[in-house]
């Protein structure tokens, strides 16, 4: 087991927040040239190849790497992971990485008001409250009644709800399968169903757009092995409320590269929505030390 040094894990869960807003600003880019099933689909033949040489480095064996108490739930909850993916880059070519982001937020609070008829977990009046209060940051990010409703919102929203499934279930295999074993099957379920898709929506690629689907490669990779290193030198309660940081990093890229526009609504929602899901994050971490 690894030794726990707290600050080293913020500071890798930082880097990997980081990592995820570059891959997240070429995929924006790619998504809005080319189809969105073959960039995620390329992404994933890579996802499969770390994952696959990770367990055949296995100290157990390759076997002892794989095997899972919950084989259908895993292969169920990968598909899930990819799908979530292809809807979550859709959502940063039409909407932008800054809106798009400001609404994908609100998964810890989904994975909060879920927890109880997923999982069965009892969800207290605090967190319910700032359940609440995050959704209303939502309201002030969509303005319903002051302006004219974007479609293209619901697809954010429903990709932070694909992701809070997917939390939920990585939650539940993750009492009797390892990390590395949840890793393994997300990469190989989501590439097996992916791959028939993007082939049947290829499209050719120029060269340069090839070197940026490489470094959308190359990042989702190292950002796996930074996310999991993070995790094995420190607790998750503690490092978790810092991934908010990703909402920064492509608000960041997102006006300096896109050209985008942080409206006052979109900002004031979305400090709603970060405060409301780190304290549930920060609230969910000290009920589950009182065991």
């Amino acid at each position: 087991m690894a030794v726990q040094n707290t600050k080293l894990g913020i500071w890798l869960m930082v880097a990997t927040t980081l990592v995820f807003a570059i891959q997240d600003g070429f995929s924006r880019h790619l998504a809005e040239t080319y189809n969105v099933w073959m960039v995620v689909t390329v992404r994933y033949w890579f996802f499969a190849a770390f994952v696959i040489a990770v367990a055949l480095r296995h100290p157990q064996g390759f076997r002892a790497a794989t095997r899972s108490q919950f084989p259908r739930l895993q292969v169920f909850r990968g598909v899930l992971l990819a799908f979530e993916i292809c809807i979550a880059v859709l959502a940063f070519a039409t909407l932008g990485l800054v809106n798009a982001h400001a609404l994908f937020a609100a998964y810890p609070l989904l994975i909060a008001a879920l927890s109880g008829p997923v999982l069965g977990e009892r969800v207290g009046w605090r967190r319910w409250t700032a359940i609440a209060i995050g959704f209303v940051g939502v309201l002030v990010i969509l303005r319903p009644g002051f302006a004219v409703f974007a479609p293209e919102a619901l697809i954010a929203i429903f990709a932070a709800l694909l992701f809070a499934l997917y939390g939920l279930l990585t939650r539940y295999v993750g009492q009797k399968d390892s990390a590395s074993v949840s890793l393994f099957w997300a990469g190989v379920a989501g590439t097996v169903v992916l791959t028939p898709i993007g082939i049947l929506f290829w499209e050719p690629m120029l060269p340069r757009d090839w070197a940026f689907m490489a470094v959308i490669c190359c990042t989702g990779i190292f950002s796996h092995w930074l996310m999991i290193r993070a995790y094995e030198v420190a607790e998750a309660s503690a490092i978790q409320p810092f991934a908010y940081l990703q909402l920064v990093f492509v608000s960041i890229i997102g006006v300096t590269v896109f050209n985008e526009v942080i409206a006052p609504n979109v900002f004031i929602g979305a400090l709603i929505v970060v405060g409301a899901g780190v304290f549930t994050i920060w609230r969910s971490g000290r009920v589950a030390k009182r065991g």
